[in-house]
C-alpha cells in the first residue's frame, strides 16, 4: 500500500523515491510486523486466557510437559495478523506471489484454527480427525498451486537440483500433484516439529533468513545468472514477505521462549509449514528446501521410523518417544538444551544449504 500511496509522489518529494527499494520495503516489514507482535501479543495471551483457550497436553509424554496443561494456544493468530498487516502495508499489491503465499499462510491457518477449536471445546489433543484435516490441507494446497502453475510463469513446472545449471525435468501439469503433496508434507513437518517451547519458532527463523537471501537473488537476474539458479521474475518481491514472517516470528518467539507464555497451536505450525512449501515452490527450491528444513525433515523421519520399527517388531520402540525432541528430552537433556541444539542444527542446515548456491 505504502508503495502505491507514496511512490507516484517523488516527483514532489524525491525522498519518496526510496519506497521503490525492496531492501528499505523488506527491512520496515520485518519492523512493523515485529512491533505489531510486540504489542498486540500481551493483549491476546490475556484474551486467550479469560477465554480458558489452553493446552492440551499428551498424557503420554515427558511429564515435564503437564505442567504446561492450561497455557494459553492458537498464538498462531498473531503471527498470522502480523504477516497480513506488514504485507499489505508494504508489499507490491500488484505482485500475484505474495498474494498466493498470503493465501497460502490464511488457508492453512483456518485448518489449525478449527483443529485448535475441537481440542480446546472437547478438552483433548485430538482435534480434526487425520482424514478430516489431511483433506483441508489437500483443498488449500491444491488452490495455491494451480494459481501457481497457471499464473507463475513458464518454468514453474520444472524441477531444478542443486548443483545443476539446468532443470532436470519439466513435469508440465504432473507438477500439480506432487506440489500439492510436497506442500501438505511441509505443513506436517512443522506441525510435528512443534513440541518445546520456541523450537518450531527458531527453526522457522532460521529457514526464512535463507529464503530471505534466496527470494532476492532468484528476483535479480544478474544476480541468478551469476549463480547460475534460475531466475523467477517478481519472486524479489517475496523477500518483503520473508522478512515480515521473519519479524512475526521474532515477535511471538519472545513470548513463546521458555517457560512459553502462549503457543502458537496448529493454527500457526500448519500455516507456517505449509507457506515455507509455498515459497520453496515460487523460487524453484524445492530440493534445497530438505536441505534447508533438516531439522523438520529429521523430525518426520524419527516418526516414520518408530511407527514402522514398532509394526515390524510387534512392540518394541527405536527411540524412547517420537517426534524425537522427545527422545532426548527423555534421554535427560532439558528441555532448553535440546531447543538449542536444534537451533544450531537448523542454523548450520541454512547455511550448508546457501553455500551449494555456487557450485553448479
Amino acid at each position: 500500500m505504502f508503495l502505491k500511496l507514496f511512490y507516484p509522489l517523488v516527483k514532489y518529494f524525491t525522498a519518496l523515491n526510496i519506497f521503490k527499494y525492496l531492501t528499505f520495503r523488506s527491512a520496515y516489514a520485518a519492523i512493523t510486523a515485529l512491533l505489531i507482535a510486540f504489542l498486540l501479543g500481551p493483549w491476546l495471551i490475556e484474551r486467550l486466557r479469560v477465554l480458558k483457550f489452553g493446552q492440551s497436553v499428551r498424557t503420554d509424554g515427558p511429564e515435564s510437559h503437564l505442567s504446561k496443561t492450561g497455557t494459553p494456544t492458537m498464538g498462531g493468530i498473531l503471527i498470522i495478523s502480523a504477516v497480513a498487516i506488514s504485507v499489505l502495508l508494504w508489499q507490491d499489491l500488484d505482485n500475484i506471489f505474495p498474494w498466493i503465499a498470503l493465501g497460502a499462510l490464511l488457508g492453512f491457518g483456518a485448518i489449525g484454527l478449527a483443529d485448535d477449536w475441537l481440542k480446546i471445546k472437547y478438552r483433548n489433543s485430538d482435534g480434526l480427525s487425520a482424514w478430516l484435516k489431511f483433506l483441508a490441507q489437500v483443498v488449500v494446497a491444491t488452490a495455491v498451486v494451480l494459481v501457481l502453475y497457471y499464473k507463475g510463469g513458464p518454468d514453474m513446472s520444472k524441477l531444478y537440483v542443486p548443483f545443476f545449471k539446468h532443470p532436470v525435468i519439466d513435469l508440465g501439469f504432473f507438477w500439480v500433484p506432487i506440489a500439492v503433496i510436497y506442500v501438505v508434507y511441509w505443513s506436517n513437518a512443522v506441525n510435528l516439529t512443534d513440541g518445546l517451547d520456541g523450537l518450531a519458532t527458531g527453526l522457522m527463523i532460521m529457514a526464512l533468513i535463507a529464503f530471505a537471501v534466496l527470494t532476492y537473488i532468484t528476483g535479480r537476474p544478474d544476480w541468478s545468472a551469476y549463480l547460475s539458479i534460475p531466475y523467477v521474475k517478481g519472486s524479489g518481491e517475496m523477500t518483503v514477505f520473508d522478512l515480515a514472517l521473519i519479524g512475526a516470528c521474532v515477535g511471538f518467539l519472545w513470548f513463546n521462549s521458555h517457560p512459553a507464555e502462549v503457543f502458537m497451536g496448529d493454527v500457526g505450525s500448519l500455516a507456517l509449514g505449509g507457506v515455507l512449501g509455498v515459497l520453496s515452490l515460487i523460487v524453484k527450491k524445492e530440493i534445497l528446501l530438505l536441505v534447508i528444513g533438516g531439522v523438520f525433515m529429521m523430525e518426520v523421519l524419527s516418526v516414520v521410523l518408530q511407527v514402522g520399527y514398532f509394526k515390524l517388531t510387534k512392540g518394541k520402540r527405536l527411540f524412547k518417544m517420537s517426534p524425537i525432541h522427545h527422545h532426548f528430552e527423555l534421554k535427560g537433556w532439558k528441555e532448553t538444551k535440546v531447543v538449542a541444539r536444534f537451533w544450531i542444527l537448523g542454523g548450520l542446515f541454512a547455511i550448508l544449504a546457501l553455500s551449494t548456491l555456487k557450485i553448479q
